[in-house]
């Protein structure tokens, strides 16, 4: 594997131009509700200690996905780039656990002196029995994978979408009508306000709404029968809160232990329902916060 500064174009050298972890506590959400779901799509076992994704293409452009087991390697190169600091991502080939053609996330890059990127020739030795390429998801359509990038987007930018919640007349604080599950009072939804490539700009006040009591039904039964890995996740969030990603079937909730919830179905495209904290709230969020994953 090589750097984009090696301008060579080796048809036999990765030329990375990112890379992601697959953990229990840290994996790319557009692959699935948990971790084990995301490892069944790229075709490997769940092992505890997790993978990197090194998402690059060779001397001929083709876009590939190496997945290597040198976990910390690829963390140390991710952390570096987040600090702005240049970083040779290349891992041993030991290492190397297998070469996934395509990307299973879209990128704006591509690396500079070889063809623009696209997905690999087939084999012929292959007999037509090569893996169908990793592609991004489809940002024309609402589903799982967009729902679980919109619900990424909100724990991302949690304190523009926090501003745009009132919380006198959504929740009805002091003189309101929160309700006692708390949904919290307020109008009925307005309209879709996520993108379905997890963009958006508002929130849709919810009036116990029914979704929002079946999501919070199946959190609740999360703390009876705990949910494979990565179904809850931990981050850090500032104030000494953190803040937390839970999914299931259909559903996606994002929250901070000091704050609101906010959820995403895939039966209502776009839409944001907030959950005001309520009497049950904040103690629901402290009892997954300490079955959560997070990063180490």
């Amino acid at each position: 594997m090589t750097g984009t500064d090696d301008m060579v174009a080796d048809e036999d050298a990765l030329f990375v131009l990112t890379a992601v972890l697959l953990t229990p506590a840290q994996f790319p959400s557009v692959l699935g509700d948990d971790y084990v779901a995301a490892c069944a799509v790229l075709g490997l076992e769940p092992y505890a200690e997790g993978y990197g994704l090194v998402l690059g293409q060779d001397g001929t452009g083709a876009r590939w996905t190496v997945v290597v087991d040198d976990v910390s390697l690829v963390a140390v190169a991710i952390a570096s780039w987040d600090c702005g600091m240049e970083y040779d991502l290349s891992p041993d080939d030991r290492s190397v656990v297998c070469a996934l053609p395509g990307w299973p996330l879209a990128l704006a890059v591509a690396a500079p002196g070889v063809p623009a990127p696209h997905d690999p020739v087939p084999d012929p030795a292959a007999q037509g029995k090569d893996p169908v390429p990793l592609t991004p998801p489809d940002t024309e359509a609402w589903g799982p994978a967009q729902r679980r990038m919109g619900a990424d987007e909100i724990a991302l930018q949690w304190a523009a979408w926090r501003e745009q919640v009132d919380d006198e007349t959504a929740f009805g604080r002091p003189g309101g009508t929160e309700g006692t599950d708390g949904t919290g009072g307020g109008g009925e939804a307005v309209g879709p306000v996520v993108e379905p490539d997890g963009s958006g700009g508002g929130v849709a006040p919810s009036a116990r709404h029914p979704g929002i009591r079946r999501v919070l039904d199946e959190v609740r039964a999360y703390l009876a029968a705990p949910p494979p890995p990565g179904r809850i996740r931990s981050a850090f969030a500032p104030g000494g809160a953190r803040t937390l990603r839970v999914d299931g079937p259909g559903w996606s909730l994002v929250a901070r232990t000091d704050d609101i919830a906010f959820v995403l179905l895939d039966e209502e495209p776009g839409e944001v329902l907030p959950v005001g904290r309520g009497a049950e709230l904040p103690r629901l969020l402290s009892a997954l916060e300490e079955m959560s994953v997070r990063p180490s």
